[in-house]
This record gives structure tokens, sequence and C-alpha cells, in this order.
């Protein structure tokens, strides 16, 4: 029988290494990806819109929330209103400079939110300012947040209320992390087209 070599036994190692971090996850994230779900269901259902956002790579799942609920995701339907704030380089690059990196984009809420609509934030341990602001002037807009969280998110995670929903991934590997979330997404915008449209 031939051995893998060592770069085969390492692609072999990544992969199991990613199913056991999913199988770890899976059953603590159950309630929070449905009760996330039933949130933006009934905010759709009322004419609100769903806003997302964060840094580096997590705002590309904030981007790819937005695609997903504007577009589709398994289901040929109506677009919903969905909206990502940390997409446009020239406005936030601009925000960055002219006002705070912590305002871009509580500063983008203010103009645009209304009370009723949702914030979805993702992060992966960085507590990042800008998030922390944006969650304080989601609640000051009367919006509810959904905040996708690893282990270190504590600032974050302090903010929430009541009213509010952590989907918190408890690992130490930032990037097994947002494998996780990406995983999470993909299944709340499952559940939100088959609350909606039967699917």
């Amino acid at each position: 029988m031939v051995q893998p070599s060592m770069m085969e036994q390492q692609v072999i190692d990544s992969f199991n290494q990613s199913i056991e971090a999913k199988m770890n996850a899976g059953e603590g994230l159950v309630y929070p990806i449905v009760g996330s779900a039933s949130l933006i269901v009934e905010a759709l259902l009322s004419g609100n819109r769903i806003f997302s956002c964060g840094n580096g790579l997590s705002s590309t799942l904030a981007s790819t929330l937005s695609y997903l609920l504007l577009n589709q995701f398994r289901i040929e339907r109506p677009g919903f209103a969905a909206l990502c704030l940390s997409t446009d380089s020239v406005l936030n690059t601009g925000l960055s400079q002219q006002t705070n990196f912590t305002e871009i984009f509580s500063r983008q809420l203010r103009a645009l939110s209304h009370g009723g609509d949702i914030l979805v934030t993702f992060s992966t341990n960085h507590n990042a300012s800008n998030l922390v602001q944006a969650i304080q002037t989601a609640h000051d807009r009367e919006m509810t947040v959904i905040a996708f969280t690893g282990p270190g998110d504590n600032n974050v995670s302090a903010l929430l209320t009541g009213e509010d929903i952590e989907v918190r991934v408890e690992a130490q590997d930032p990037y097994r992390i947002q494998e996780i979330q990406l995983l999470s997404l993909f299944t709340l915008c499952e559940l939100i087209e088959s609350q909606l449209f039967g699917g």
C-alpha cells in the first residue's frame, strides 16, 4: 500500500480537522441558528431590512449573507432587502480617513436603518471596535442584533441583550471558526427560504 506524502497527509488532516470541528460545534449551534432564522423571517415579513458587516475575511461572510438573501440560496424567489456595510471600499476607506475607523458601520446604520431592521455581525475573536460601535448604534435605532462570534469576542457578547442572538463558535482556530460560520450561514439561509416558501 502506497503511503501518502507529507503534503497529501496534510490535506487529509486538514479535512479531518474541519469535519471534527463542525461535528463538535453542531449541536450547540442548533438553537441560535433556528432562532436567528425566525428573527429574520419575522423582520422580512414586516418589511424590514437585514444589514450585515464584518472585518477582513469576516466581511466576505457578511457579503455572502447579503448576496444569498438579495438573490437566492436554493429556491428561485423574489429578493429580500439585505445590505452589506463592508463591501463599498470607497465609502469605508473614506469614512475611515475623514471620521474614524470605529464608525464606518455605525455611521451607515444611522443613515440607512430603521427600527425593526436586523444587524448581523461576523467576527472570529477580534472584539473589533467598529463592530462594538455598530451594535450600540443598532440598539439605539431599536434594531435586533445577530452576532456570529468566536470565544474571544467578549466585548461584542457583553453588548447583546435578551432580544439579540449570539451564534458563538467555541473553537480556537479562526479559520475553523469561519468555516463553521459559513456552514451556519448556509443553514440559516436554507431555513429562511423553507419558512417563507416551503422549500
